[in-house]
């Protein structure tokens, strides 16, 4: 009999966690699945616990890190201007339809660093341009859908580059264990917990209505409006299905829709950014009227250049979002190069698509209408962290009455 504390234990309850709390699935539901092969084990308990649930069928897609590589390595030029749109568009019939989604992250953070970046930079805007259906899907809400994560020997050698690769994969299991509660008697009592903090902080939000909020520290004063009839979330939220799902395992924040019109100021990144297996380290931008009008990088320079011409949408927000520096995976001091952890390590800004599902009374209004509000369009959604202990907060009222929100990094107000 397996041991609730060992290895194996610990898996099966992130897996029960990934489908019970994080999908919600309900009988009947189809469910896809997207991990690499290295995830095997997991997207295995998986399946099991969403067939135990009533799933009707579980479909898993598979993707290799070698076969990634001899891509950029022996394809022809043109190849990487082309992605699998047939692929994406089957998954977004399948979510028309109803079906979850689970995505299991854990590749490795810097699998493309050595690559052409030009190649890179392409490549990821074949794969946004054909994701588009599916994603937009995905950011409204339209289904229940989850991320969790799957330690890998190439993570977890770059998480822990001074351990032995034995040593290195399981210390990162045990944070993503830790950092995903599941290492608790009762996980799923737990995350219930959880959300009700999450959701308690996001209805003081929603009780305030704040215009705007200002972000200052070192290399930091940036302004960030709030689109208009904004909603703040954090933990569950319901999909437009009518199932309650918690997208992201773990999470820490709380999250709205930025005025993409309305950011004004500098800022700089607290943490690297780790995007599609490229490195991007000391971001620093400006923004002028909501876009980019400068940006830096110390490292991975081209690509984020390359990442904020990928359309017009791209060098504005679609996401702002509340994480106070005292939470779990800040104190674990991990840097997990893993955006899934990493962004509720600290608060962060996303460049690119909007999440319309934090906005109030958009069923009946076009994404003209919903744009006009202030809501981003764009082919990405891509966070990058902005919060440390020595950031502050400030909150800007429908007046303009300046009311402090976060202090070094932690709530003023507790809720």
């Amino acid at each position: 009999m397996t041991s609730a504390s060992s290895h194996d234990g610990l898996l099966d309850r992130l897996a029960e966690v990934a489908v019970r709390t994080g999908l919600n699935l309900a009988p009947g539901q189809q469910l896809l699945i997207t991990a690499s092969l290295d995830a095997v084990p997991l997207v295995r308990r998986i399946t099991e616990h969403a067939y135990r649930a009533g799933a009707s069928l579980v479909t898993p897609f598979f993707s290799d890190d070698e076969m990634t590589l001899a891509r950029f390595r022996h394809a022809p030029d043109a190849s990487f201007d082309v992605a699998a749109g047939w692929l994406q568009d089957g998954m977004a019939n399948a979510y028309r339809q109803g079906a979850a989604r689970m995505a299991v992250t854990g590749g490795n953070p810097t699998l493309l660093a050595g690559e052409d970046p030009d190649r890179v930079a392409r490549a990821g805007k074949a794969s946004s341009l054909a994701g588009r259906p599916a994603m937009e899907l995905i950011t409204n809400f339209a289904v229940n859908w989850n991320i969790v994560a799957c330690a890998t020997p190439a993570w977890a050698a770059q998480v822990f580059p001074d351990d032995a690769p034995d040593r290195a994969l399981a210390r990162l299991w045990d944070a993503i264990f830790q950092a995903s509660r599941v290492t608790v008697d009762d996980p799923v009592a737990a995350w219930v917990e959880h959300n009700d903090t999450l959701h308690r902080r996001a209805d003081w939000l929603n009780e305030r209505r704040f215009a705007a909020l200002q972000f200052t520290g070192p290399g930091t004063d940036l302004t960030v409006g709030l689109a208009d009839g904004h909603a703040w979330a954090g933990g569950s939220e319901p999909a437009r299905n009518g199932i309650v799902c918690n997208p992201n395992i773990p999470t820490e924040e709380v999250f709205t829709t930025p005025h993409a019109r309305r950011v004004e100021g500098y800022v700089r990144a607290t943490k690297p950014l780790f995007h599609q297996g490229t490195l991007i380290d000391g971001i620093a931008v400006r923004f002028a009227d909501g876009r980019i009008v400068e940006a830096h990088a110390t490292e991975g320079r081209e690509v984020l250049e390359r990442i904020l011409d990928t359309d017009e949408g791209a060098r504005r927000l679609g996401e702002v979002a509340l994480v106070p520096h005292s939470s779990p995976i800040s104190q674990s001091g991990v840097l997990f190069r893993n955006t899934l952890f990493d962004e509720n390590a600290s608060s962060h800004i996303a460049l690119g698509q909007a999440y319309t599902k934090c906005m109030l009374d958009t069923e009946n209004q076009t994404p003209e209408q919903i744009q006009a509000r202030g809501a981003n369009s764009s082919f990405i959604h891509i966070d990058w962290m902005i919060g440390s202990a020595e950031i502050d907060v400030t909150a800007i009222t429908q007046d303009g009455a300046r009311e402090p929100l976060m202090k070094h990094g932690e709530w003023v107000n507790k809720v």
